[in-house]
């Protein structure tokens, strides 16, 4: 069977609304770019969201545009702080964690490696430890990335079982962090102790490139690409060659979504990494998103390319394999890259031309995304 070309049918892979209603959830990075979008999302089904994240470091950014603040119990403070970390997991006592605080770029982990290895690694074992005494936690999913893998540059998509790795500071970080998160599960979560001596389920999910509306993020194509739209400045493309694994925010998040569900309902079947990936083959360069978004926005976005040698590595070639999680979770891509383009593009339309509230844009993309 060829799982990039499922027939869908409305909602057979939806999220169950009814399972996360006045669920108590634990959400690190609930200020980012993706922690915003699942904020929404989770409120807009029910949760009582707990988020914990240091604040925004952008202007303007999602958590503001669409106040999130009013949608959870937001705490602005870092991973890093143990303390602090583990009083407020202690009071909000969760069932579902869901820890996605870190460094998230790149380009950053070259210019600061320490904050990006102390984030990306200590928070995520600071928050595994503090998980040892939670007596309603019932499963954690920590999020890491495709850069995660050991990257040989062989043209071919990573599964789950490929070796980790990392180049840069920032993709060695997320590898640390799937290896700690491995041994937590081993050593104190254990899946042949489940029932016996604890009721935790953990698992690791590593997602593609992800874009949509409200990411303003530096060193990021599409944020480049509105930046460059809003001051009318053209916009200079740097490794243009470099074909990525574009997807709609909403993508993975319907796949962490889902696998939480199966974690918490099924035990310990799920305790284990998954890639939410786009569909095979569909991995596209640089070049082309570019072409691609000029194509859609019009003549007013105008881009060039840099042709001068970085002296920062990033990986040439990244595709993820996502048979396992469409298989397994009964989860699947609903948008094409062409798709996922119009929906990011759409959405800065409707911030940039002040056409409508923020969040009933967004909570209507989210419906419309259910609905398929």
């Amino acid at each position: 069977m060829n799982y990039g070309l499922l027939i869908k049918h409305p909602g057979e892979f939806g999220v169950n609304e009814s399972f996360w209603n006045k669920k108590n959830v634990f959400l690190t990075g609930h200020s980012g770019f993706k922690g915003s979008w699942l904020s929404i999302w989770l409120n807009k089904i029910g949760a009582n969201v707990t988020g914990y994240s240091l604040a925004p470091n952008t202007s303007p950014n999602l958590f503001d545009v669409c106040s999130v603040k009013e949608k959870c119990n937001s705490i602005f403070a870092d991973i890093r702080n143990y303390k602090r970390l583990e009083q407020e997991l202690i009071k909000s006592d969760p069932e579902i964690i869901i820890h996605m605080a870190a460094q998230p770029l790149v380009l950053d982990s070259y210019e600061d490696p320490i904050e990006t290895y102390s984030s990306n690694v200590m928070g995520t074992v600071n928050l595994m430890n503090i998980s040892r005494g939670l007596n309603k936690l019932r499963c954690i999913l920590v999020i890491t990335t495709d850069k995660c893998y050991e990257n040989q540059e062989f043209n071919e998509p990573f599964i789950e079982g490929n070796p980790l790795g990392g180049y840069d500071p920032y993709s060695s970080s997320k590898a640390c962090a799937e290896i700690a998160t491995a041994a937590f599960r081993s050593s104190f979560f254990n899946v042949q102790d489940y029932g016996k001596t604890h009721h935790v389920c953990v698992a690791t999910a590593r997602a593609g490139n992800v874009i949509g509306g409200g990411d303003w993020s530096r060193n990021r194509l599409l944020p480049d690409f509105i930046r460059g739209i809003s001051n009318s400045s053209c916009v200079s493309i740097r490794n243009p060659l470099a074909t990525r694994p574009w997807q709609h925010v909403l993508e993975p998040l319907a796949g962490y979504l889902t696998l939480c569900e199966k974690m918490f309902n099924n035990g310990n079947q799920y305790s284990e990494s998954w890639n939410f990936g786009p569909n095979k083959g569909s991995a596209k360069n640089v070049e082309w998103i570019a072409r691609k978004f000029k194509e859609i926005w019009g003549e007013s976005f105008e881009y060039e390319i840099d042709n001068s040698k970085s002296n920062s590595h990033e990986a040439n070639f990244l595709e993820l394999d996502s048979t396992k999680a469409i298989q397994s979770l009964g989860w699947d891509r609903r948008y094409s890259i062409d798709e996922t383009i119009n929906n990011t593009i759409n959405w800065y339309r409707c911030f940039l031309n002040k056409e409508s509230s923020m969040l009933d844009f967004t909570l209507n993309q989210i419906d419309e995304y259910q609905k398929l």
